[in-house]
């Protein structure tokens, strides 16, 4: 469209039906969002305080008089725009100015009609990308923010073990794989022929509706790599607190694999059913 053209647009529009009231639009409301909701998911995460436990869990090297944004605040905003459905660290570069977001994170909305700022997408980049095989801590130059992977591990059944008010008769752990596609020439990317993409096959562990563990993994492992292990750790933390209660480990036949089973048996209170894949002698 032509800058003449879009001059002449009409700044009011009107939708008039028989026998209904008039419809008025224009654009004159300022400032608008679509993630009202977003205020709601921030109210529920001081309560329940899950990002600010989260940030606990990682170490700040920054020197703090040239520090803008906090562990808690990049922990807060990247988790937020996941849940908004903001995936990339890219969005980030227009969800900085975001109001919405900015109220979500309790900063203070920019005077003199500057927009808010929040963290950027390379700022962010600083949080997420923090090898364990790499310098961390004060004296390196890039990787001055890191992370215990065991505690954000534990945090996960911990506040799972928090959801109840006493210890349940029983409880079922879900195992289950799934893809996780990719797009570009990431490390440890491989074509599966089951997913049909080149993906990641990370491995979860669920009950109901709480995640208790997600381990990413190449898509090239068995899907029952590192399962024993993980489920020896949440249930050993599980076990910490309810002594009592009964487990149930569920899968397809994907996890219906000796050392599992045998674990399982060798363990009080720890039942499983496993999924059997199809052979020749038995069918369907």
């Amino acid at each position: 469209m032509t800058q003449q053209a879009s001059r002449s647009l009409p700044k009011q529009f009107r939708f008039e039906q028989p026998k209904s009231p008039p419809v008025v639009v224009n654009f004159n409301g300022g400032q608008v969002t679509s993630d009202a909701g977003l205020s709601l998911i921030a109210e529920l995460d001081r309560k329940l305080q899950i990002t600010s436990r989260l940030a606990g869990c990682f170490q700040d090297y920054r020197q703090a008089n040239r520090m803008l944004h906090p562990i808690k605040s990049l922990i807060a905003q990247r988790i937020y725009g996941l849940i908004m459905g903001y995936e990339d660290l890219n969005d980030h570069e227009e969800l900085r100015h975001d109001p919405m977001f900015a109220l979500a994170l309790k900063k203070r909305i920019g005077l003199e009609n500057e927009p808010a700022k929040l963290a950027g997408k390379s700022t962010l980049n600083r949080l997420e990308h923090c090898p364990e095989d790499v310098e961390q801590g004060a004296d390196s130059r890039y990787h001055k923010i890191g992370h215990c992977s065991s505690e954000i591990e534990s945090l996960f059944v911990k506040i799972f073990l928090e959801s109840y008010d006493k210890e349940p008769r029983k409880i079922i752990l879900d195992l289950d794989v799934t893809d996780d596609l990719v797009h570009g020439n990431q490390e440890q990317v491989f074509f599966n022929t089951y997913y049909a993409g080149y993906c990641y096959a990370p491995l979860y562990i669920f009950c109901g509706k709480h995640l208790l563990a997600a381990k990413l993994r190449p898509s090239n492992v068995d899907p029952a790599f590192g399962a024993l292990e993980e489920l020896q750790r949440v249930i050993k933390q599980i076990r910490q607190q309810w002594q009592n209660v009964e487990i149930l480990v569920r899968a397809d036949s994907a996890y219906s694999r000796d050392d599992i089973m045998t674990w399982c048996e060798s363990q009080t209170g720890v039942d499983y059913v496993f999924g059997l894949a199809q052979n020749s002698r038995r069918g369907r």
